[in-house]
């Protein structure tokens, strides 16, 4: 792949759902993962193992999601310049890429959209911050 086709879309997690998100949490807990973020109210959570991050999501998705965050590190936000998501939706239709669960390429705050790979995973795309200044 050239440099030009290199698309920088971010931290990976891996975002899974759970039946129950105390038992879950606690089977990733003994895996040596630790909870760094979430809402336990609103039924998910945040766990981290070195770089490795994965969300438990009870009762939100029905799949497994692949899950990329512009603007974040596995250490959380970024600092300095990134590709913006509706950047990186538009790259993506241009390279003949079917986007579902579009973003606002209108907007500058967070936005996401999803693809879905030949095997029906859900891939999605999901920047928590405002669009970079471009002249960072």
């Amino acid at each position: 792949m050239s440099d030009d086709a290199h698309l920088d879309l971010g931290a990976f997690s891996l975002s899974l759902t759970v039946r129950d998100l105390a038992v879950s949490t606690a089977f990733y807990e003994q895996l040596g993962f630790e909870a760094f973020g979430g809402d336990t109210d609103a039924g998910w959570r945040m766990l981290r193992s070195g770089s490795t991050v994965i969300g438990l999501f009870q009762g939100m998705f029905d799949r497994n999601i692949l899950t990329f965050t512009p603007g974040w590190s596995a250490d959380g936000p970024t600092e300095g310049a990134f590709t913006d998501v509706r950047d990186l939706q538009r790259s993506l239709r241009e390279r003949g890429v079917e986007v579902v669960d579009v973003a606002d390429e209108t907007g500058d705050g967070p936005a996401s959209f999803t693809v879905v790979d030949p095997d029906g995973n859900p891939i999605l795309v999901d920047q928590h911050v405002p669009r970079p200044d471009p002249g960072v």
